[in-house]
């Protein structure tokens, strides 16, 4: 396996900010010599955190999953604590790695996802929605849009008393026009990702409102849209297994979430996001 981190700002020849984001780490399977050559489709992961921190268990265990799918898997590192366009640009960039790499990894640079949760999720959904932003890098242009979006318990609302504050605040940086410009349901047009997206009904953190909102503007704007509603469960589930829980306990009272990864899945293969022969 190929197994490595990437500089997204070395690689495009950007200068750095000062928080020291912007790595991208590759998870890509090795050639089986006896088999024929596989083309794969590429998920980019993005953990949620809040815009103040990277989580960890929405991190490798996501990504070792979609890698025993068959994908090609670049998990983002985004630099925190900074506010737009900072973490849209790092996106960007490992977007539009992703295609230009796309012959070194075997991969079809026209089936390229993104995963992202709770804040991650509004990283995701700025790139399904904000993928020709004036403020991203010329290096990008045409590159960025994926081809499909997961949104795991998303902040995609940014209507004050309806979403996650902390994310809110830290994304547009306390300003008050900026963070209505990222409500991201005001930000769906025709030509926004598809998009799959779940919550669980009763999340204290991150209101399911976000996700209704954003799921009828994808209906209205004739945006391919897949919308699960798990009636309970906390926030940040991950994939919902003993490896992203506190205990056994909590793992099993969360059973019947782990459905939506066999559902995103599914939901991916009737778009085309297949492993096929070279």
């Amino acid at each position: 396996m190929d197994y490595k981190t990437i500089d997204l700002y070395e690689y495009f020849s950007l200068p750095r900010g000062v928080n020291g984001g912007g790595y991208l780490t590759v998870y890509a399977r090795s050639s089986i010599t006896e088999n024929t050559p596989k083309i794969r489709p590429a998920v980019l992961v993005i953990p949620g955190g809040g815009y103040g921190m990277i989580s960890e268990r929405e991190g490798e265990p996501v990504s070792l999953r979609f890698l025993a799918e068959g994908y090609a898997v670049f998990q983002l590192q985004y630099t925190v604590n900074a506010a737009y366009p900072v973490p849209l640009a790092e996106a960007a960039m490992a977007m539009a790695y992703i295609r230009k790499e796309s012959g070194t990894y075997g991969l079809d640079g026209h089936h390229v996802c993104v995963v992202g949760f709770s804040a991650g999720g509004h990283l995701a959904a700025m790139l399904a929605t904000l993928y020709d932003a004036p403020e991203l890098p010329a290096c990008v242009e045409g590159l960025v849009r994926p081809d499909a979006a997961i949104l795991s318990y998303a902040v995609l609302t940014t209507e004050r008393g309806k979403t996650h504050e902390g994310t809110a605040e830290v994304i547009s940086g306390g300003d008050d026009a900026l963070r209505a410009r990222l409500s991201l349901e005001t930000r769906v047009s025709g030509l926004s990702s598809p998009a799959f997206i779940w919550h669980t009904g009763n999340d204290d953190v991150v209101p399911v409102i976000g996700a209704l909102r954003y799921a009828e503007a994808c209906l209205a704007a004739g945006v391919d849209v897949e919308l699960h509603v798990f009636e309970r469960g906390p926030h940040g589930l991950s994939v919902a297994d003993i490896e992203t829980s506190d205990n056994l306990e909590g793992a099993e009272a969360n059973r019947s979430i782990r459905a939506w990864l066999p559902l995103a899945f599914r939901w991916l293969e009737c778009r085309g996001f297949t492993v096929l022969p070279a």
